[in-house]
């Protein structure tokens, strides 16, 4: 079997050459994993899937629905589908990993 791996090198350097603001690096089954990182402001609306952010680089604020909590390097956090969701007052080197979950493993049951 081989090893899928994705090194954040790797992940930055094809995120760049896109242009774009995210992309997908990996999807299997019910998995689906991409990195994202916005340009001065998040514009997210929510999502039909569960999901969850591991935080590769930066440091702010993630407020989901009402509440807010400061992020930095290496914290996980995790969003129920359908909820309002953004990262706010982020810094310059903020990038993310985001992993989405199909219903039938979603971790919100």
């Amino acid at each position: 079997m081989a090893i899928n791996k994705i090194s954040e090198l790797l992940a930055l350097t094809e995120l760049e050459e896109s242009g774009k603001e995210f992309i997908t690096l990996f999807q299997k089954g019910q998995l689906t994993v991409e990195i994202y990182k916005p340009h001065m402001a998040d514009k997210q609306t929510p999502h039909d899937r569960d999901e969850f952010y591991l935080i590769i680089s930066g440091e702010g604020k993630f407020q989901l629905t009402e509440q807010t909590t400061t992020f930095k390097s290496g914290d996980f956090l995790y969003v129920p589908a359908f909820s309002e969701h953004r990262f706010i007052e982020f810094t310059k080197d903020f990038v993310t990993w985001v992993f989405f979950l199909d219903k039938d493993i979603s971790m919100s049951e």
